[in-house]
This record gives C-alpha cells, sequence and structure tokens, in this order.
C-alpha cells in the first residue's frame, strides 16, 4: 500500500486528508517554554490570539527523525511503500529528518522522501496528484518524476502585510525587511528554486496586490492552470484575490485555503499569495 505523507508548511482544504489519504507529521511550535504541535494542540486561530496575547512570534521547527520514526509506525503497516512530500530543504530541515527517519526503517518500510523544493498550497497539489497518479494505476517511479516536473514547473507568488514576522523569524534578509518595516511599504515574496525572495517593494496594499496578479500572468500566461489561492488570516482578502485570478487566468482547477501556522509564522497575517501549476 502507498502512504503519501507530508509536514504542517502545506497547506490543502481539510477534505483533501481523507479523500487523497494524506498525512501529515505536525510542526513544533514553541511560544516560550511550551511546545505545541500544529493541527493536535494548536489550530490557526489559536496560534493567533497566542501572538495578539503574548505580542511575541513563535519559533517552529521541524519534526525531528524520531518524531517521524513513531508517525511512520504509526500510520503505516510493515511492507507498505511510503512517500514522503516536504517542504523546501533550503529553508526548513524537515525534509533531512523524513531521510534519517527513513533510514532507520529501512526493512520495516520503504520510505521514499521527496523534497518538493517548494511550500503552502503547492506541497497540497503535490501529494493530491500523487495520490491520483496512484489510482489509476502509475508506478512509484512514474509519481516521482512527476512530482518532479511539477518541482520545476510550479510557482508562488506572495504578498506580505507586515514584514515583521519575516524581519523576526529571519527567513527574510534581516536588514532588507528592517528597511523595508520603516518605510511600511508592501513586499512581493516569491518563492523561487527552493528559496525565499523579496523582488519588489510596493508602496500600497492594492498595488501589492495588483502587482502579484501581474507577475503570475507574467510567467504563466494563458496556459490552462491548477491554482490556489492562499491567505493568513485574511479570507476577505484571499476571496477577493481568488475571484480576481478566475476572470484573469485559465483555471481548470482553483481553490481557496489557509496558510498553515509554520508560513504564517514567518510571513505574518495579512499575506495573500498564488500558487499555480500548468494543468495536468
Amino acid at each position: 500500500m502507498l502512504k503519501i505523507v507530508t509536514d504542517g508548511a502545506a497547506d490543502l482544504p481539510p477534505a483533501w486528508q481523507k479523500e487523497y489519504e494524506i498525512d501529515i507529521v505536525p510542526i513544533n511550535i514553541q511560544f516560550g517554554e511550551k511546545t505545541y504541535l500544529q493541527g493536535i494542540d494548536l489550530d490557526n486561530e489559536g496560534f493567533y490570539k497566542l501572538v495578539d496575547e503574548t505580542k511575541r512570534v513563535p519559533k517552529t521547527s521541524q519534526p525531528s527523525p524520531h518524531q517521524f520514526d513513531e508517525f511512520y509506525k504509526k500510520i503505516a503497516r510493515e511492507g507498505d511503500t511510503i512517500l514522503s512530500v516536504h517542504v523546501t530543504s533550503k529553508l526548513s530541515g524537515t525534509y533531512a529528518s523524513a531521510v534519517a527517519a527513513g533510514r532507520e526503517l529501512v526493512g520495516r518500510f520503504h520510505v521514499i522522501p521527496f523534497d518538493s523544493g517548494t511550500g503552502s498550497a503547492a506541497i497540497g497539489m503535490m501529494c493530491r496528484s500523487a495520490r491520483q497518479l496512484e489510482r489509476i494505476g502509475k508506478s512509484l517511479d512514474e509519481i516521482v518524476r512527476h512530482l518532479e516536473v511539477m518541482r520545476e514547473k510550479g510557482r508562488i507568488v506572495l504578498a506580505l502585510n507586515t514584514l515583521e514576522y519575516a524581519r523576526l523569524s529571519g527567513r527574510i534578509g534581516t536588514l532588507q525587511a528592517a528597511l523595508a518595516s520603516v518605510l511600511n511599504v508592501k513586499p512581493i515574496v516569491v518563492l523561487k528554486d527552493g528559496m525565499l525572495n523579496m523582488t519588489e517593494k510596493i508602496r500600497t496594499r492594492k498595488a501589492s496586490l495588483d502587482r502579484l496578479l501581474e507577475i503570475v500572468r507574467g510567467e504563466m500566461g494563458d496556459q490552462p492552470l491548477m491554482m490556489s489561492v492562499v491567505h493568513a488570516r485574511d479570507p476577505l482578502a484571499g476571496k477577493d484575490l481568488m475571484e480576481r485570478a478566475r476572470k484573469m487566468f485559465n483555471t481548470t482547477d482553483l481553490f481557496l485555503t489557509d496558510l498553515s501556522i509554520s508560513v504564517a509564522a514567518n510571513l505574518g497575517p495579512g499575506t495573500v499569495g498564488i500558487v499555480a501549476f500548468p494543468a495536468e
């Protein structure tokens, strides 16, 4: 049996977990002396409330090899194949933990760790595609090759509403983020080659969203697209962006989803963005 595993940096509609049999290993969220497991003892709204109350941005950390080991043993039976698809290894040690756990479990499970080179809804869409391909009889090698193509062709473009979270987390250059915060600009961030890069600094929120759409249009053109709009505690902005994307792009698949805690902790509330792949 093929088990598909991802981590808390993946964004996907809640129904997908059951529909496509996707198991999610939670990330660790450290608030002061207390550690929470994402989605188990801390949900998205609980996270934002803690930030509001404490005025502190938590630290997030990848699941350890031991946590992966225990998770794999919980969700799989001996002899199962586990395709473990994870957030870009250039921003997190999650993939490395999966690799280490897979080595420890050789002979018990066939663990195939896959570095998505990306994050957010892109990982969720990769996991869904893997399950869809498995259900129509594709081999594991064919599925992995398809994920490699997705990794190459996918695009993520995000518009941040604040740079305070990014500055504190260190995910974006500290000096760059500090200067942009002083100027109160609305930056555009692109995930490319596994790294987050601030590509443009826009003066207003409206202009930043306009520019986000222009960038995606320039990258993806008129081709049919699988697309997700993501947001961090700003569903109205997310829905508005989705309606604009529906009119602007040739979408075969378009859905809205929350940014996971692990992403929101680094980019901050008000972040909205587009994840797009050429349609399969």
